[in-house]
């Protein structure tokens, strides 16, 4: 149930979530990087979803295997490249890829900051040989602690010119937003967007925080919101919109199953809410499944996908006259 004459949009999408398999493969091998298998069919458990996890944090160590083999800015450069690629075959005429330089480099201590340019690099050859338009989210990966948070902005904050905004990821439960207050002053004051992953893990409070004091006008995931009405109609009165992923709600936990995704309730709310892949490479299924299957089995009609997909376009970081100019190209082709 993807519309044609819509641009086909999908704003959360974790670049450190999105290496093949065969790519980490081939990494590992180039590096002489252990695994705990050396061909791709005995490598698959390891590094890709099969069925759920138990909790969040459990989906999340599936990533780790993915950034163990980056031991090179090399290596950074080829799944930035890689994930453009990935966007352009999928269909995609927009995509936000946030990614954690913090994460990235963390194995084989490189520097975050050249790990930043390294993705930049990797995302503008892409795009010069892939027709798909791409912008970069910086994601603070609060699972490792304030400090690593702060030095991460920093060399996120080096390159702002280069991103459209600022993401907070990870162990949501163990390391509240509340941590982040002083971190996100900086992003709002240096004019970056703000997107927050709030309401997965723990409940409604931190999707409140989010936008109170940090200042989000975007919430990654935020299933919680549907246990408070008034909540709900908070975020419809200042506009703040919900990026769902259906498919990733279910693998980590979040919910128990799609049907009972809240995404319709959101939508019949008139809230600003789409539909995202969230992790492609780790899950196993791309945005494609989430408008094909994944929508179909939370209950959604076409018109409602129709809504999703043009909400997707209408939340974007970019301009409305970029958005104008999407919908064009959309049309001509």
């Amino acid at each position: 149930m993807i519309a044609t004459n819509i641009p086909f949009v999908d704003l959360h999408r974790h670049l450190d979530g999105n290496i093949r398999p065969s790519t980490v493969l081939a990494l590992a091998q180039q590096h002489n990087i252990p695994l705990p298998a050396d061909n791709l069919n005995e490598l698959l458990p390891h590094v890709q979803i099969q069925g759920k996890e138990s909790n969040l944090v459990s989906f999340l160590q599936k990533l780790d295997y993915g950034v163990s083999v980056l031991a090179s800015l090399d290596a950074c450069k080829r799944v930035a490249y890689e994930n453009v690629q990935d966007a352009y075959l999928q269909g995609l005429h927009y995509a936000e890829l946030r990614f954690s330089p913090y994460y990235m480099a963390m194995t084989h201590k490189l520097s975050m900051k050249d790990v930043v340019a390294a993705v930049i690099d990797g995302v503008q050859l892409a795009t010069q040989e892939f027709p798909v338009q791409i912008n970069l989210i910086g994601i603070l990966s609060r699972t490792f602690g304030v400090q690593a948070c702060f030095s991460e902005l920093q060399a996120l904050l080096y390159f702002k010119d280069d991103l459209v905004g600022i993401d907070l990821a990870g162990d949501e439960l163990g390391k509240p937003g509340t941590l982040f207050v002083d971190h996100f002053k900086q992003v709002y004051d240096s004019g970056l967007h703000i997107t927050i992953h709030a309401g997965e893990a723990d409940g409604v409070a931190s999707i409140y925080q989010a936008i109170d004091q940090l200042h989000a006008t975007r919430i990654g995931h935020g299933t919680n919101a549907i246990n408070d009405e008034r909540l709900m109609d908070y975020m419809l009165d200042k506009n703040i919109a919900i990026e769902s992923c259906l498919t990733s709600n279910y693998q980590t936990g979040t919910i128990t199953d799609i049907s009972q995704h809240p995404v319709k309730t959101f939508l019949s709310k008139g809230l600003l809410v789409c539909l995202n892949s969230d992790d492609p490479a780790v899950q196993g299924c791309d945005i494609k499944y989430e408008y094909q299957h994944a929508a179909l089995a939370a209950g959604l009609s076409a018109a409602q996908c129709r809504k999703l997909q043009e909400n997707a376009l209408d939340m974007a970081f970019i301009s409305n006259a970029k958005k104008v100019m999407l919908k064009q190209q959309c049309r001509e082709k």
